[in-house]
């Protein structure tokens, strides 16, 4: 059967997508403010992320401090890749250790 006479799925919604640049550059300035807010800064992974003590945690640390969960290079770009391009100093060396989808 040619091409132009299959069956072809229609989108009915009526949302349009959100430019991926853009809101890549929006979590890395909003990771940058909250660099020179916060005096500390914490990578680590998870598993499970219904996982109730991850749960427990994030509810303990509303109040005083922000997570974020973005890809590597964001993040990266975010605390800065050398010592040059840094946020704070030394931040550098922990976007070395960021593996793929992390909290911070």
């Amino acid at each position: 059967m040619p091409k132009s006479k299959r069956n072809r799925s229609v989108t009915l919604s009526k949302t349009k997508k959100k430019p991926g640049l853009e809101r890549k550059g929006k979590v890395v300035t909003e990771i940058k403010d909250a660099i020179e807010r916060h005096s500390s800064a914490y990578v680590f992974t998870y598993n499970n992320m219904r996982n109730q003590k991850l749960k427990d945690l994030r509810d303990q640390l509303k109040s005083s401090s922000r997570i974020f969960l973005a890809g590597k290079k964001v993040m990266q770009i975010a605390l800065g890749r050398s010592p040059a391009d840094e946020a704070k100093t030394g931040l550098h060396k922990l976007s070395k250790v960021i593996h793929p989808l992390p909290l911070l």
